[in-house]
């Protein structure tokens, strides 16, 4: 096997996770001043109070307060001022508040679950969210997010078994108004929202598509912000079956005209708020910022939507949320389980296919999820057992052959490196040894142990699960902390699960070079890939770094054992044996070794024809 062959598969893994790490955020400004523009109204309408009667459920506007009579002469005038109140929704699993104001969702708690610091979990809150449709009525352009809906009651609870509605009304006229209509089920993540317009056709332009403009600051749920920045993106969905995001490192927005989009999702490490148009979107503007100088919210997202009206005059719409779960999300149907980024090309594949449907099945016995881990482990070195294997008997092979190599090498000479490599092409041929024979294996198992690198920082399950000193293996365990190091990226602690797998890493990388034979400078630089990783995955999960640091413990179970199957001595015999065979008796050599030959031949003949010259 090439000597460099592990530093060079390790330096790809730290190469992909660098790339992946690093965040480069830029500020972003979303402040609103909807709270002045109202109390200017107010003043204008010479309101010294809002008017606190309940509106019934009947939508009686008869106690609707005066107002200007030149606001009244503008379309919706009357709902232009007012007093926000808020109705509560609320199932097994969500608490939702209505804002009268816009009539939108204000906030959603999930009642089940809870912030790393044990607070209440709220998706999203305050000013910075908004949900209104834009359109021309008459000389004035409307944004409903800015007036004033009449509620048709102030709470609903929905029992286990139940559903129930709630509607808030925009009146133009009492004839003529727009109703959100929103549905919950007494179970599940999901409240319903039909956007019903009545007897506005001569009123609004073009009333057959409405443009929705929807935008939410997400609230920090977990311990490290930088990592929970990340993941936090905006997905959308196309009804090809496409999903696709923004940039994952850089504030970054894209408008999409040529395909029709079923959902836009805001989605968080862990959690997702996702709008899903059961007509379709027409037309989808989408953008995504950080403000890297707020601690309270991880990004701004925002969408700006062409929704399509049904036949029945209304718009159907539906919001999922809710954990981002595999299972969760898949039950929910319309594709949302493609919120979990598994990875991509082949990753994804082996994730979905074949990492996750075993940890599935491991979680049904309800073990700890570090056991589940440890499990997941010991069953993954089984199935690859026989690639370990062939990859430590052709390292043994190279082993044995050394005392021939170095012996060609003092013949030869390092002045002439293409010779050197022809010599060693004829040694390995007579040997009958495949110099590659121990990477192969290797690069076979390498898209699995990748694949990994994806998995588990995707994993719910593991968020907020505690296993030994890990507290919560969807994070890392800081066993030491200190003042930020800027030129590291503001590190303020040393992870012990991340240490230990390093220290690991470098015991192998001992063995590994024990195994291998190699020498000199290529002996010290597969020590140098480790104490990357150990400043790169610090941060990342430790259930991450304990999956790493149990499969390099079971790699040295497995050469332990593979040591006593292997005998040097009886494979230094069978080589002298295959250098008895005449060259008509060996195999055939393969079309890699033949291409090797022929450039090994072109290339001395180049160095042959430099040195006529000079």
């Amino acid at each position: 096997m090439d000597k460099n062959t592990f530093t060079g598969l390790f330096l790809i893994m730290a190469i992909i996770a660098g790339s992946i790490y690093f965040l480069k955020p830029s500020e972003a400004d979303l402040k609103k001043e909807r709270e002045v523009q109202h109390q200017d109204s107010l003043k204008k309408a010479g309101l010294a109070k809002a008017d606190k009667a309940k509106a019934t459920a009947n939508f009686d506007t008869s106690k609707t307060a005066k107002v200007d009579s030149n606001l009244l002469k503008l379309p919706f005038g009357a709902a232009s001022v007012g007093k926000q109140e808020f109705v509560t929704l609320q199932n097994k699993e969500l608490v939702v508040k209505l804002s009268t104001q816009g009539g939108k969702v204000a906030s959603v708690e999930l009642k089940n679950y809870k912030t790393f610091d044990k607070k209440p979990l709220v998706l999203f809150s305050g000013d910075n969210n908004n949900f209104g449709l834009k359109f021309a009525a008459g000389v004035a352009n409307i944004n409903t997010n800015n007036y004033f809906f009449t509620p048709s009651v102030k709470e609903l609870n929905v029992a286990e078994r139940d559903s129930g509605a709630v509607t808030l009304r925009l009146s133009y006229s009492p004839n003529q108004y727009i109703d959100y209509v929103y549905s919950l089920k007494g179970e599940g993540f999901k409240l319903g929202l039909t956007i019903k317009p009545v007897g506005l056709d001569a009123v609004i332009a073009n009333s057959s598509a409405l443009n929705l403009n929807w935008a939410a600051s997400l609230h920090k749920q977990e311990k490290d912000m930088r990592q929970e920045r990340q993941y936090a993106n905006v997905y959308y969905y196309n009804t090809d079956g496409d999903v696709e995001y923004l940039s994952e490192t850089k504030d970054d927005q894209k408008t999409i005209s040529d395909k029709k989009m079923a959902w836009v999702a805001f989605k968080q490490h862990f959690f997702s708020n996702v709008l899903i148009a059961k007509n379709g979107i027409a037309k989808t503007d989408v953008a995504v910022s950080t403000n890297v100088n707020d601690t309270t919210d991880v990004k701004q997202m925002k969408a700006d939507l062409s929704l399509t009206r049904g036949t029945d005059g209304a718009f159907p719409l539906e919001f999922y949320f809710g954990p981002n779960r595999f299972n969760t999300l898949k039950d929910q149907g319309n594709d949302l389980e493609k919120l979990v980024n598994l990875g991509w090309g082949p990753l994804k594949y082996i994730n979905r296919f074949a990492v996750l449907p075993v940890f599935n099945f491991l979680n049904k016995f309800n073990w700890n999820y570090g056991l589940i881990i440890l499990v997941l482990t010991v069953l993954l070195k089984l199935v690859l057992s026989p690639l370990t294997y062939k990859s430590y008997l052709s390292m043994a092979k190279m082993r044995v052959l050394k005392p021939e190599m170095d012996e060609i090498k003092a013949k030869v000479g390092e002045d002439n490196p293409t010779l050197l490599q022809q010599e060693y092409l004829k040694l390995y041929k007579k040997a009958g040894v495949n110099p590659l024979g121990g990477c192969l294996p290797l690069l076979i198992q390498m898209p699995i142990v990748i694949a990994f690198f994806r998995f588990f920082p995707s994993l719910f399950e593991l968020r907020g699960e505690s296993f030994l000193w890990m507290h919560d293996l969807s994070t890392y365990d800081s066993v030491i902390k200190f003042a930020p190091i800027a030129f590291l990226g503001g590190v303020n602690h040393i992870s012990l699960m991340c240490l230990l797998m390093t220290i690991s890493t470098l015991i192998y990388t001992y063995f590994n070079n024990q195994i291998s034979g190699a020498t000199g400078q290529m002996k010290y630089i597969g020590y140098i890939t480790p104490i990357i990783f150990l400043f790169t995955l610090n941060s990342y999960p430790a259930g991450l770094n304990y999956y790493y640091f149990l499969a390099n413990m079971f790699t040295f179970l497995q050469q332990y054992l593979i040591k006593f199957m292997v005998d040097d001595k009886k494979i230094h015999a069978q080589i002298q044996e295959n250098k008895k065979k005449p060259e008509d008796a060996k195999k055939k050599k393969s079309g890699f070794s033949a291409k090797m030959e022929e450039m090994m031949r072109q290339q001395q003949q180049i160095q042959a024809n430099k040195n006529k010259k000079s």
